[in-house]
């Protein structure tokens, strides 16, 4: 079987590709144990200044993988529910990650993009929260960082309808840094990581470290907030797998008309 996570280096920067693309790169339990390892690998080696993250075409990441979800019973949770020891979908990191996001960033696949420090996409990317669709509650940060990013008020629209935001859309809205021709996403997103590389690495990780503590007060409460109600979310719900599997079919087929 094809390794789910692709790892390389090249002129400092560290390239971590989502690899399966047969699922969309759906955020199966292997793949996000083989990406945490690859990005720890990344932040731990002397010879990675920056980090690119993306996925095989056609997708970034589908999100969590619905029919694992949707079979998982009582370990559903550990899918889709942030580790109560961290936050978010990555590992402790002290290196940039600049997401490349080559196509749909739904729910789980959009929360890791939000978790990236900055964003360059495809002009075929998208992106969507269908939790409510889904009927599971965000736990990696999506309504702390979706809101940072474009807003409460479009933040709320995007969470309430599930609807999809395109390439261009993202970009007026803040959301994504630049939007590039396709075949170009992956050269201009190592262009900025090498550029990242050129500069002095103590001052770079300080300087992107110093943005998040002056979030902290603000931030740290709305974090906790939400890593509460997921976990309540779930701990409420005993048939929660049941309940995704009936609405996958209905998700994915809105998915694919909205983005046709």
């Amino acid at each position: 079987m094809a390794d789910v996570v692709l790892y390389e280096v090249a002129d400092g920067v560290a390239t971590v590709t989502l690899n399966r693309p047969e699922a969309r790169n759906a955020l199966s339990r292997a793949l996000l144990k083989a990406m945490g390892e690859a990005l720890r690998q990344a932040d731990a080696d002397d010879a990675v200044s920056a980090i690119v993250l993306t996925g095989t075409d056609p997708a970034f990441s589908a999100g969590v993988d619905l029919k694992e979800l949707g079979s998982s019973g009582g370990d559903a949770e550990r899918t889709v529910a942030a580790d109560t020891n961290r936050r978010g979908p990555f590992p402790e990191l002290a290196k940039p990650v600049i997401g490349a996001i080559n196509g749909f960033a739904i729910t789980g696949g959009f929360e890791i993009a939000l978790n990236c420090d900055f964003l360059v996409a495809s002009e075929k990317a998208a992106f969507a929260d269908t939790h409510a669709r889904v009927g599971i509650m965000p736990g990696w940060g999506l309504t702390v960082l979706l809101a940072e990013a474009v807003g409460v008020r479009r933040a709320k629209e995007l969470s309430a309808t599930g609807n999809f935001l395109d390439a261009r859309t993202a970009l007026q809205w803040g959301l994504v840094n630049h939007v590039v021709a396709h075949d170009e996403l992956l050269p201009t997103a190592r262009k900025l990581a090498t550029d990242v590389a050129g500069n002095d690495q103590d001052g770079v990780r300080r300087m992107l470290r110093t943005y998040d503590e002056q979030y902290l007060l603000d931030r740290d409460a709305a974090w906790d907030l939400e890593g509460e109600v997921s976990h309540a979310w779930l701990a409420g719900r005993a048939d929660l797998a049941a309940q995704v599997e009936a609405r996958r079919g209905a998700v994915m087929e809105r998915g694919r008309g909205q983005s046709s």
